[in-house]
């Protein structure tokens, strides 16, 4: 089987997002037993405004993780198995979907995830770490109390990403159906 140069940057790109999974999932977990309070597992327990947390870190590991993974497969087809390797125009394209996904997948589900830490345990009780708001509260206080909210910039992101995987999905097509 020849040498595909795009699978190997997508290879490469997984990589770093398991890497940046890894360093995620340890942050939160000894986080957990240390200094995050309150702590991850109340937020996620709690659910409303937490699940938004639980969403994002799923997403994450599924798209950011997975995902980038097996789209090095598309390009290991398209470019060992069917010998057309990517060039001009082609290349440009692979190169959007490379970055635009990449950078499209953590910014959405890593707001995902501090928006929803932040907004679940504003809802918990003061008892335990939490400032026993409501859901509205947490709207207006947390969701929108960035400029723009952090609903418009996780949609601005999944709009980067999709954008990414469409520019892809067209120089596989473009690729594919060269001579």
């Amino acid at each position: 089987m020849s040498y595909s140069k795009w699978a190997s940057r997508f290879i490469w790109a997984a990589i770093i997002q398991g890497a940046l999974a890894t360093v995620l999932t340890l942050y939160i977990v000894i986080g957990q037993v240390t200094f995050l309070k309150p702590e991850p597992s109340r937020v996620i327990a709690f659910g409303s405004a937490g699940m938004w947390f639980t969403m994002g870190y799923l997403t994450y590991l599924i798209i950011g993780v997975m995902g980038v993974a097996v789209t090095a497969l598309f390009y290991q087809y398209i470019e060992s198995t069917l010998g057309k390797p990517y060039g001009g125009l082609t290349d440009k394209l692979a190169w959007l979907h490379l970055v635009l996904m990449n950078v499209g997948v953590v910014g959405a589900t890593w707001l995902m995830m501090l928006g929803g830490y932040l907004g679940g345990s504003a809802m918990l009780p003061p008892e335990v770490g939490g400032r026993g708001w409501n859901a509205g509260q947490v709207h207006v206080n947390v969701f929108y109390g960035i400029p723009l909210g952090y609903p418009v910039w996780i949609s601005l992101f999944i709009i980067v990403l999709a954008l990414g995987v469409i520019l892809g999905g067209v120089g596989y097509i473009v690729n594919w159906r060269r001579r």
